[in-house]
């Protein structure tokens, strides 16, 4: 198997074993140097898709899934691989365990715009479900939106 590291939206555990029900969630870490942002308001959705850019010092709380291969053509289609909505990159993951490499998905388009309320929320419930440390989980309740 393969790994995917996922961003704090694919946290939601419920929501994953929909899009990739062969692939559990291994472990949570820190995608280091990377920060979570929105962007492609255009694209027709209830406002800006989450995201990932490359930023020193920051950090992105993820998901790290052993995904099975049967259920990467289904996530890369969730994401919009095929579209060309969002991409595949590399990363390495920061675990109670060690370092992983893994893969994620990152939005092929310019940062800007704001979330749903709706979105922004689910995402951090998804983040304080998983575990994320209190004082993330509150910074990302207080983004715009």
């Amino acid at each position: 198997m393969s790994l995917y590291a996922a961003y704090a939206g694919n946290l939601d555990a419920r929501l994953m074993s929909r899009r990739a029900p062969h692939s559990p969630l291994r472990a949570v870490g820190w995608l280091n140097n990377w920060r979570l942002t929105f962007g492609g308001e255009q694209l027709g959705w209830e406002g800006a898709l989450a995201t990932i850019v490359e930023e020193p010092l920051a950090q992105v709380f993820v998901g790290l899934y052993d995904l099975a291969p049967l259920d990467e053509e289904s996530l890369d289609r969730w994401e919009g691989v095929g579209l060309g909505i969002y991409r595949r990159a590399r990363v390495r993951v920061h675990t109670l365990d060690g370092e992983e490499s893994a893969w994620t998905y990152v939005l092929n388009g310019y940062e800007g715009g704001l979330p749903s309320a709706r979105y922004l929320g689910e995402i951090a419930d998804a983040a304080e479900s998983a575990g994320a440390p209190h004082d993330y989980v509150m910074e990302l309740r207080k983004r715009p939106c």
